[in-house]
């Protein structure tokens, strides 16, 4: 096992989750990280054998270093623009670090300052660290912008019908839905008994106002809609890549635009997709789930919620 400062300065040894009073550790480099579609219990380190360390034994942090951030709402097309700034010999691309979601779910004032300054570890020095979210981590916002006062990140966004149609599509993302809004039952507050439909527009709502919150504090972020970013990737992606800091040009980056990953899923790499074929799939689903999405939109606007959506755009 290396040494305790050795451990906790290179990103080599990467900071998976927390256990009990312990923090577990995996072995990683630069191709385990890029080949690590999701960093939970999906990541593909290098070694099977983790790394055990008790929590008492790790000290004060160092100062955080800066970090780009992707947040999002979930089913927007984040993994696809966090795997598309993951670059050769580019940034360090986090994408939705176990131990960070934890803190979501359970905040841990000590914990999430370990979190934090781990995240900011890199390879190239000059190049900040990206982490992409996930939702529960939206649930602490106020927490790590306490943290980060200044940070560079982007909000990704739909409007909540475009949200609905993604995920009340199938039995398996409804159950999503009715799962995330348990889990983060704290931070949603007493709802009461919902469908499905309804559900997810309380979960939007409340997404949206924390990402509005944070875009007061970080005048640095901006907020993309996930429809122009599929609509039109290359422009969004030269956008995000000088917000971020990500070494690309605009050649670089029509050859991703026009490789696999924009022709298959993003979470499934194996499974061919792409935008037509999104944009068909939603078309039938308008028709199908047309109730549905009028009953949640009423439910929106009883709330005084009305056509809610972020400013301070990316592009």
């Amino acid at each position: 096992m290396p040494l305790l400062p050795d451990l906790l300065r290179s990103p080599d040894h990467y900071l998976h989750s927390f256990d009990g009073p312990d923090a577990v550790f995996v072995r990683m480099d630069r191709g385990a990280y890029r080949r690590s579609i999701f960093l939970d219990q999906r990541i593909q380190p290098l070694s099977p054998e983790p790394l055990i360390v008790p929590l008492r034994d790790i000290g004060a942090m160092p100062e955080i270093d800066r970090v780009g951030w992707i947040f999002h709402l979930a089913h927007s097309g984040s993994t696809l623009l966090a795997r598309a700034l993951d670059v050769p010999d580019g940034n360090l691309v986090l994408r939705e670090p176990l131990a960070l979601r934890q803190m979501g779910v359970a905040y841990e004032p000590a914990r999430l300052d370990i979190v934090l300054a781990l995240l900011g570890r890199r390879y190239a020095t000059d190049l900040p660290t990206i982490v992409k979210a996930n939702v529960p981590v939206n649930a602490i916002l106020p927490q790590i912008a306490a943290r980060s006062p200044s940070v560079t990140a982007i909000f990704l966004w739909c409007p909540l019908n475009d949200w609905l149609l993604a995920v009340l599509r199938s039995p398996g993302h409804r159950q999503w839905v009715r799962g995330i809004t348990q889990q983060l039952s704290g931070w949603l507050g007493d709802l009461p008994a919902l469908d499905d439909p309804c559900l997810a527009a309380a979960l939007w709502l409340k997404q949206m106002r924390a990402f509005e919150a944070a875009m007061t504090i970080w005048p640095e972020a901006r907020s993309l809609n996930a429809e122009c970013f599929f609509a039109d990737p290359a422009p969004v992606m030269m956008a995000a890549a000088a917000l971020l800091d990500v070494p690309v040009d605009a050649d670089r980056v029509a050859r991703i635009v026009d490789g696999e990953l924009f022709a298959s899923d993003a979470k499934r790499p194996a499974m061919k997709f792409n935008n037509e074929m999104r944009l068909a799939r939603r078309a039938l689903l308008e028709a199908e789930l047309k109730p549905e999405l009028a009953r949640a939109q009423r439910w929106l606007e009883e709330k005084g919620a009305g056509d809610l959506a972020l400013g301070r755009s990316l592009i």
